[in-house]
């Protein structure tokens, strides 16, 4: 193999399995990631943040981990074109570039950059929040995690759809309960996009107090947006939940087999060399 093709095979997890220098690379990455989020949690604890000490130790600790992300990402797009989704050349780099994991690398690092051409505090404030998206980045080694990221990517037209009659529903029901609570509660439902809090926490069931209808009518819609909301958050649920199964399913078919003996369950992953065919023979 080629250097760059030993490289895809070390970052790549899945393309080698759990096992060689490509466990070990990515068991590291992975310490990193989850310690660099308990640093971005504890950093905001006054006690650790205003200590000269803990300062600099989270400071030095960020160098040290944007270097690692920074030459893993060059890596990365150096490399990807080892995988036949991404052709040769620049435009398959391009496409690993813009892709959603090429874009959560970079978003992993692109703050400690950027915040060295800005003195604005309040901007890299929230430069600073983008350094959570290092966390997305377990979900590459994790399998559960990876069963999550594909039921997302199966079910995204039907959750998209759940979502846009989520979304009109909130639009109706807020602009109703605007014209039957606006004359009787005008600092609480003073317009339509105010109205639209009162929605948010109806038709969840969360129901914070701070809106609520006292008007009969207003509270007669509101019990029928409040029921109507439990019916529309149990459509998304019901499509993931039988996602998930289908993920579950094929999963064990493709790493389990039965014995044609015993019929006891085979976990394929536990002998090399063995392969379960495509197609019953």
């Amino acid at each position: 193999m080629t250097l760059r093709n030993k490289t895809y095979q070390v970052l790549e997890f899945s393309a080698r399995g759990r096992r060689g220098l490509s466990l070990y690379v990515n068991v590291f990455l992975v310490s990193v990631i989850i310690i660099n989020c308990i640093a971005i949690i504890l950093h905001t604890i006054p006690e650790f943040r205003h200590n000269r000490l803990y300062e600099a130790i989270f400071q030095d600790f960020e160098i040290f981990s944007v270097i690692v992300f920074t030459i893993e990402y060059l890596l990365r797009v150096w490399s990807c074109v080892e995988n036949p989704r991404y052709p040769s050349g620049w435009r398959g780099r391009a496409k690993y570039i813009f892709s959603f994991w090429g874009i959560v690398d970079f978003l992993g690092i692109f703050p400690f950059y950027f915040t060295l051409l800005t003195s604005d505090f309040g901007f890299v404030r929230i430069l600073r929040v983008f350094r959570l998206f290092r966390l997305f980045r377990v979900t590459r080694y994790s399998h559960a995690l990876q069963i999550i990221q594909n039921v997302l990517t199966e079910t995204k037209e039907e959750l998209l759809i759940c979502l846009s009659f989520i979304i009109f529903t909130l639009l109706i029901s807020s602009s109703t309960m605007y014209y039957l609570e606006h004359n009787a509660q005008p600092d609480k439902f003073s317009s339509i996009p105010a109205s639209l809090w009162w929605g948010v926490i109806t038709m969840t069931t969360t129901g914070y107090g701070d809106m609520y209808p006292v008007t009969p009518a207003g509270k007669i819609f509101g019990g029928l947006v409040l029921i109507l909301g439990i019916a529309l958050f149990a459509l998304p649920t019901g499509i993931i939940a039988s996602g998930f199964m289908e993920q579950i399913r094929r999963s064990k078919e493709r790493h389990y087999t039965r014995c044609p003996h015993c019929e006891e369950l085979i976990d394929l992953r536990r002998l090399p060399h063995v392969h379960k065919p495509d197609k019953p023979t």
